[in-house]
């Protein structure tokens, strides 16, 4: 969900040298192309037009040919939001292994409020309404087919620590 801490276990799966691609930023780039204004309601918008036009697996099909130009053995892919996402992914990428980060909503806002980008919320009740449009898109049911689970609620040291323990699980199983 947003403010989960997907940005921070991009960061650490970076830290370990597997290539990230954040789906977001498809989406920031097609929010820039029609011009609209960088914030949660274009992002939204334009996330739906491009699931109407292309089916609900239509940012991981973009982001399946940028995945296999990396030529790595893992590569982690930041901000599924839906289960046919998942499909899509599963089908292209035998050892595909998705992992859920939960965190609850209070703590998700607060770190939302301080994160400084221009399409975060101010609002916990818009924070309500965004995860409400993700989870239209399949994100609960995406997040039901994780294989691995992380819950970032503690401390920064503590969900690090995890972080790196389901990573080096994962590289070791593929």
């Amino acid at each position: 969900m947003p403010g989960s801490g997907k940005g921070e276990f991009s960061a650490i799966a970076e830290d370990l040298g597997i290539p990230v691609i954040v789906m977001g930023d498809v989406i920031r780039s097609e929010v820039q192309k029609a011009g609209l204004p960088p914030v949660d309601g274009s992002m939204g918008v334009i996330a739906r037009k491009l699931r109407d036009e292309h089916g609900m697996a239509a940012i991981a099909k973009v982001c399946i040919p940028v995945i296999e130009s990396q030529k790595a053995g893992v590569v982690l892919v930041d901000g599924i939001r839906g289960d046919a996402e998942v499909r899509e992914f599963s089908r292209h990428f035998p050892h595909f292994t998705l992992i859920a980060i939960d965190s609850p909503l209070a703590i998700r806002f607060e770190r939302l409020c301080t994160r400084g980008r221009s399409d975060d919320l101010t609002d916990i009740s818009e924070l309500s309404a965004r995860d409400e449009r993700e989870s239209s898109f399949g994100l609960r049911s995406a997040m039901d087919l994780a294989a691995v689970r992380v819950r970032n609620c503690g401390s920064l040291d503590d969900y690090r620590a995890a972080v790196r323990s389901s990573l080096t699980q994962i590289i070791g199983a593929i």
